[in-house]
């Protein structure tokens, strides 16, 4: 008997929290919306550069990775490297404030870099009820596409002026101010020297990598690029190279797939795509020619969706440079705390 009286108290507990899933649901939701809205994932560093890896993937589809997005915090200076696509959405979900988003720099203007500047633009915009333009900065055609940009959400900012008002979208906010730069220093502000040096992305051209420099600490991002000397003189005694990587290994079992599913022409694409992509073991070696001391590994082709794969990935990249190496993920932040050697590492 008593066996039933448990068993019966169980079915009727169930059968109520069944019949008040609504109610509950929505007491639950809200306590996760408070928490997550109320966030910042900025804080709690101390000064320092912080790296925040929103997009590491490329234009092969990957449900895990965003394309090409880096997020860069150094005293009062956010910037962002690059907008691919779900790379901003994906650091407003992680709770990182993007009002006081200072500029973008572009690396080049393949599509995978540039096509979520419109959410970044949206959510600066709206974050700080900004009414100035937001910089955008990089190669050649950069300007271009700032206008392309301001163009298409010409109406979508007036929408937005009229529905919410002056005091949360005023008007002269929604929209890019963009700028051309050739290589050299294109930002320098409250400490932190951003300079950008060519890469070889042929026939992609200009295309840039950047270095940063802030209080004692180096970072230098290759931007997408085939193994380049350009990028081992950039990040000469840098405290972190980030640089993009491509296993044709792996790639190649991809090409293989499409033949046989008679794409030929998509195919085509991934064989194209070794000329100019750089493999980790590659990357590896332009490591220790920098005497760098961490190599992270982002843009990563083609897709990894299990860490057993990492290894196949990266080769014998371990046995040509002797500092750790990563792969980035998406939600990977970095610290580099002023007048330090250390980098602290965590995760969204």
């Amino acid at each position: 008997m008593r066996r039933w009286g448990f068993l019966i108290a169980i079915i009727a507990l169930a059968a109520g929290l069944w019949w008040q899933r609504a109610p509950l649901g929505e007491a639950a939701y809200a306590q996760i919306a408070g928490l997550r809205a109320g966030r910042d994932g900025l804080a709690g560093h101390s000064d320092g550069l912080t790296l925040i890896f929103c997009g590491t993937g490329t234009p092969l589809p990957d449900p895990d990775r965003a394309e090409s997005c880096l997020l860069v915090q150094a005293g009062t200076n956010l910037l962002l490297i690059d907008a691919g696509d779900g790379g901003v959405r994906k650091l407003a979900g992680w709770g990182v404030p993007l009002g006081g988003l200072d500029g973008v720099l572009i690396s080049h203007l393949h599509s995978d870099h540039i096509e979520g500047l419109g959410p970044a633009l949206l959510m600066r915009w709206t974050g700080s009820a900004a009414r100035t333009p937001l910089p955008l900065i990089g190669p050649a055609g950069t300007a271009r596409v700032a206008a392309g940009f301001n163009e298409m959400l010409a109406a979508d900012a007036t929408y937005r002026t009229g529905h919410h008002g002056e005091a949360i979208t005023p008007t002269g906010g929604g929209v890019f101010s963009g700028r051309d730069v050739a290589p050299g220093v294109v930002w320098n502000r409250d400490g932190l020297v951003v300079t950008a040096f060519a890469v070889d992305h042929a026939p992609i051209a200009p295309a840039f990598g950047y270095r940063l420099q802030y209080k004692g600490r180096v970072v230098v991002i290759s931007g997408d690029t085939s193994a380049s000397p350009a990028v081992a003189a950039a990040a000469q005694n840098a405290d972190l190279l980030v640089h993009e990587a491509l296993q044709p290994r792996l790639v190649a079992d991809i090409t293989r797939g499409l033949e046989r599913a008679g794409q030929p022409r998509t195919a085509q694409i991934t064989r194209d795509i070794l000329n100019y992509h750089t493999t980790p073991e590659q990357a590896a070696d332009l490591a220790a020619q920098a005497k760098v001391g961490m190599l992270v590994l982002t843009h990563i082709a083609p897709p990894l969706p299990s860490r057993l794969l990492h290894a196949a990935f990266l080769g014998d990249a371990a046995t040509r440079f002797a500092g750790p190496i990563r792969i980035a993920h998406d939600g990977l932040l970095l610290h580099l705390p002023a007048g330090s050697k250390t980098i602290e590492d965590d995760a969204f």
